[in-house]
């Protein structure tokens, strides 16, 4: 008897069983990550131990926190720049009553094309470190999730915020009045003071980072003293070289554009296109306002000053956007107003330095394209607050250093698995000629347009809402196999075998280098290094 493999009902059940044996496979393995989080939920739940180091310090005897005193003409802290980073910490440092010298190259309004959009983990740092109307009064816009657009087809990926009360959400912003508001924000303390001046280099004295020499607003020499010095000079700093192994790697461009007179498809959410040769983005920046940007590979872009800019976006970029923004999009391309940033990434490889510590992009940096960032560097200054807390006096350098490498392992699961997922997210988003590579593209699509817990995972990973690492290598994984039982499915012929073990050998070869750059042992099993279990100094609490 033959099969007659060309009739259209043949074909059609052909195409089920291809998603239900690949939805099958993946649903086992998320079963898999829904009874490792039950467990891991009950073990939270009744075993004291598990309560995390930082929640576990007491800063008194009945476990409320109250200021150090503050010695006259003295500062406690330098914090040298006052970006996101910086001007969040100097707030949460100078509330908690430390003395916060903050220099800043410039205190004017900056005008940049990242750095706006908050994730709902990122949101709910900002009102843990009391700094939540930061984002008012600058039209900022609620974002409730995203769109997902491949070819012809788009699916809506919304932030499991059931849990939560109506505010929280996603925020986004103009980054320069969001800083502007955190920078008015700290300089209110009295306790604060924000000078606009340029920092040359780290004051050392026998290996111990004393301060900094600075040149300010007016050219003048000087030297600022404190016991701790905090590095927030953004990614493009030039005092990382002595604090860390800088390892920076530039994957790609964005350029970007402001386009107005416009609506998204989807209101109050971002929008991923899954563009070739990789992915545009958009989102609201105001009520008016649609921020793009464009994501260029390679370490080179078309010329900006003789029209080869403009060109590409027009020729090769602009057929890929959704038709209700084209219009708009060619008509701010021809208007000339392009930027371009370029696309950074950087594992967190401090050196313990006596006296300093390395925290923002200057520390870390991940491709933007999740815009976990913020999140990130606001998670880090919640740990590093309740660090600082219990101690009095910050002048043992080296005592303090050594208790300080605790940030190091404490922050890593939440800043990795957010690091790991943009990171291989990109990669997964970029088209690519190669069988196996499209083949994954198309599984991760296919994979978060089946609702359920296979797209409210990876959006409670994205949203910082649910940072784990074992969540992130689950899903990463499931998708993986999804996209092979697709292709055996329903007769796995050598090509498609060779397809599939390509795609598994593939994701393997994306996500496995990331989580290596990171730390395996610190993302994964932090509590086996002896700095997870580092106490505050007794002499520095006196």
């Amino acid at each position: 008897m033959s099969h007659n493999f060309t009739n259209p009902l043949f074909l059609f059940l052909a195409m089920d069983y291809m998603f239900i044996f690949g939805s099958v496979i993946a649903s086992s393995l998320v079963l898999v990550l829904f009874l490792y989080g039950s467990v891991s939920n009950k073990r939270k739940s009744s075993d004291p131990s598990a309560t995390t180091h930082a929640q576990s310090i007491k800063t008194s005897e009945n476990g409320t926190w109250t200021p150090p005193e503050v010695s006259e003409g003295c500062d406690d802290i330098i914090i040298v720049g006052a970006g996101v980073a910086g001007a969040a910490l100097a707030f949460t440092l100078g509330k908690d009553g430390r003395r916060v010298h903050v220099i800043e190259r410039d205190l004017n309004e900056q005008d940049r094309i990242v750095g706006e959009l908050l994730q709902p983990g990122g949101y709910l740092k900002l009102i843990e470190l009391g700094l939540e109307d930061c984002v008012d009064e600058i039209d900022a816009q609620q974002v409730f999730g995203y769109a997902l657009y491949k070819d012809e087809k788009n699916t809506k990926l919304s932030y499991p915020l059931e849990k939560f009360s109506s505010d929280i959400s996603g925020k986004s912003f103009h980054n320069g009045r969001f800083i502007q508001r955190m920078r008015a924000k700290a300089s209110s303390l009295p306790n604060v003071k924000l000078e606009q001046g340029t920092v040359t280099s780290l004051l050392e004295e026998n290996g111990i980072v004393k301060g900094v020499h600075y040149k300010t607003k007016s050219g003048e020499e000087l030297t600022a003293k404190a016991p701790l010095t905090i590095v927030c000079d953004g990614c493009f700093s030039n005092l990382r070289r002595s604090l860390c192994d800088p390892k920076v790697d530039l994957p790609s461009y964005f350029v970007g554009l402001i386009l107005e007179n416009c609506n998204l498809p989807y209101a109050n959410h971002g929008h991923v296109i899954l563009g070739d040769p990789s992915p545009i983005l958009f989102y609201p920046i105001s009520s008016t306002e649609i921020r793009c940007l464009v994501d260029v590979p390679g370490q080179k872009l078309p010329s900006l000053g003789n029209g080869d800019m403009a060109r590409y976006l027009k020729t090769v970029v602009a057929p890929q956007v959704p038709s209700e923004l084209h219009d708009s999009f060619i008509a701010t391309v021809e208007k000339g107003n392009i930027r371009s940033m370029p696309n950074r990434s950087m594992p967190a490889s401090p050196y313990p330095t006596p006296g300093a510590l390395l925290m923002g992009d200057a520390f870390n940096m991940r491709h933007p394209l999740t815009g976990g960032g913020m999140t990130v560097a606001l998670s880090d200054i919640v740990l590093l607050r309740d660090l600082l807390r219990p101690l009095r006096d910050l002048h043992d350098s080296t005592a303090l250093c050594k208790y300080l490498e605790s940030f190091y392992t404490l922050r890593k699961p939440v800043a990795s698995t957010i690091n790991t997922l943009a990171g291989a997210l990109y990669k997964v988003f970029c088209a690519s000629p190669d069988p196996a590579r499209k083949e994954m593209r198309q599984a991760c699509f296919d994979y978060l347009r089946l609702g359920g817990v296979f797209s409210q995972g990876p959006i409670a990973l994205l949203s910082g809402l649910n940072p784990r690492p074992l969540s992130l290598v689950l899903h990463f994984f499931a998708v993986a196999i999804y996209g092979v039982g697709r292709l055996l499915v329903p007769f796995p012929s050598p090509t498609r075998m060779w397809i599939g073990a390509r795609l598994i050998s593939g994701a393997s070869g994306i996500i496995f280098p990331i989580i290596k750059a990171e730390g395996v042992r610190q993302m994964f099993f932090p509590v086996t290094v002896p700095a997870y279990y580092r106490t505050p100094p007794v002499n520095l609490q006196n």
